[in-house]
C-alpha cells in the first residue's frame, strides 16, 4: 500500500473559524484513519482579523511564501466588526486567491435530503448544480483610485480586468465540468453585456470561441439578472454555470439559500496548474455574535473539507462524506439550532463522523 501524505496549512480565521474548522479536520482525519493509505499532517496559523488588531497585518509578509510549503490551505471564517470588510477581505483571502493564481471558485449548489429548502414544490432532484466563478480578476481586481479625495468634487475609480488567457481558463475549466458531471450537459454564461459593453462582451466572446470544442455540451447565455429570477422559478434547469467575480459571489448566496442556507455553503479557490496550494473554506463568514458558544453549524465546512479531498486524492469514494451528511439531517437527531435541533458544533461533526465510519467500513 502506497501511503498518501499531504501537509495542510489550517487557518481557522476570525469568529465561529475555530469551531467549524475543528469540524472539518475531525472529518478528514476519520477519512484517512479508514482508507489506511492517506495521511495528513496540520500546522496551524493565527491570521485574521484578531492578528490585525495586534499587529496591523491580516497576515504574515511572508505569508503567501510560507503557504507555498502546503498541499493545500483549509481556512474557517474571515471579518470582525472591529476591522473594515475591505481589509479583512483583501489583507487575507482575496491576497492568497491572486497570489496563488487560484482562479477558479467552484461552487457546489445542492439540496441534500432532509435540509431546508425556501422554495416550495422544489427537492433535491431540482436543486443539484455547479457554479464556476471567476476568481482572481473580473471586478475584485482591485484597480482603482480616488480623485480630490474630502472635495466636493472626489471622484472613486473602480476598474474591473478580463485576461484572454484567463478568461479562456475558466470557461474551459466549465466545460469540462459539465462533461464529467453527466447531467445535462451543458453550461449557462452569466453576463450583463447589454450593460457593460467592453467587459462582458469579451466575456461572452471568450464564451463562444471556447464552446466550439465542445460540440458535446449544450450552451446558454442569460444576463446576470435573469439568472437570479431563474434560481427562484425554475433551478431544475441548470447544471454549470460559468461567472464573473462579482456576479459568481452574488448568484452563489442566492444559490445557498437554495440548499438550506449559509451552513451548507462549501467552497474552493482552485489553482488549476498545482504550482501553488488551493485553498478551501466555507464561505458563511464569521457570524463573531455566536463565537465560543458551539452554536455554529459545521456542515459547510466538512462538505469543502470534502471538495479538498476531491482535489488532493481525485477519488469517487469522497463522496460518502456527503451520505454522512445526508444521513445525520434525514434522522434529525443531531442538528443546530439553524436546523431546528439542540445540538452543539462539535456533535454534528461527532455524529458525522460516525455514518462516515459506517459507511466506509461497509464498503471499503
Amino acid at each position: 500500500m502506497i501511503m498518501k501524505k499531504f501537509k495542510i496549512a489550517v487557518i481557522p480565521g476570525d469568529g465561529i473559524g475555530n469551531e467549524v474548522t475543528a469540524e472539518g479536520v475531525k472529518v478528514l482525519n476519520t477519512y484517512a484513519e479508514i482508507k489506511g493509505n492517506v495521511e495528513f499532517s496540520y500546522e496551524y496559523f493565527p491570521w485574521g482579523c484578531e492578528y490585525y488588531l495586534k499587529t496591523g497585518k491580516m497576515m504574515d509578509d511572508d505569508g503567501l511564501k510560507t503557504l507555498e510549503a502546503f498541499d493545500a490551505i483549509l481556512l474557517g471564517a474571515v471579518g470582525d466588526p472591529s476591522v473594515p470588510d475591505h481589509i479583512s477581505l483583501h489583507g487575507l483571502l482575496i491576497n492568497i486567491r491572486q497570489g496563488f493564481n487560484q482562479s477558479i471558485n467552484l461552487r457546489p449548489i445542492k439540496l441534500l435530503q432532509g435540509a431546508p429548502c425556501p422554495l416550495k414544490d422544489k427537492g433535491p432532484q431540482d436543486i443539484d448544480f455547479t457554479v464556476i466563478r471567476e476568481n482572481v480578476e473580473g471586478e475584485y481586481a482591485g484597480v482603482g483610485g480616488f480623485r480630490f479625495p474630502g472635495r466636493p468634487e472626489e471622484v472613486a475609480l473602480q476598474t474591473s480586468v478580463f485576461s484572454r488567457k484567463n478568461t479562456e481558463k475558466v470557461m474551459d475549466y466549465a466545460f469540462k465540468l459539465a462533461r464529467k458531471r453527466k447531467k445535462f450537459n451543458k453550461v449557462t454564461n452569466v453576463t450583463k453585456s447589454n450593460a457593460l459593453n467592453y467587459s462582458m462582451v469579451f466575456w461572452d466572446k471568450i464564451f463562444e470561441e471556447i464552446a466550439t470544442n465542445y460540440k458535446d455540451i449544450k450552451t446558454e447565455t442569460t444576463h446576470v439578472d435573469a439568472v437570479s429570477m431563474y434560481f427562484i422559478q425554475k433551478p431544475e434547469v441548470y447544471d454549470v454555470l460559468v461567472a464573473s467575480n462579482l456576479f459568481g459571489d452574488i448568484i452563489t448566496d442566492l444559490g445557498a439559500a437554495l440548499q438550506g442556507g449559509l451552513g451548507f455553503a462549501a467552497s474552493a479557490n482552485l489553482n488549476l496548474e498545482k504550482e501553488y496550494p488551493s485553498m478551501f473554506e466555507p464561505v458563511h463568514g464569521s457570524a463573531p455574535d455566536i463565537k465560543g458558544k458551539q452554536l455554529a453549524n459545521p456542515i459547510a465546512m466538512i462538505w469543502t473539507a470534502k471538495m479538498l479531498l476531491d482535489f488532493l486524492l481525485e477519488e469517487d469514494d469522497t463522496e460518502m462524506i456527503i451520505d454522512a451528511i445526508t444521513a445525520v439531517l434525514q434522522e434529525e437527531k443531531t442538528l443546530t439550532p439553524d436546523l431546528k435541533g439542540k445540538a452543539k458544533t462539535h456533535e454534528v461533526g461527532d455524529a458525522i463522523c460516525g455514518k462516515l465510519k459506517e459507511i466506509m467500513n461497509a464498503k471499503i
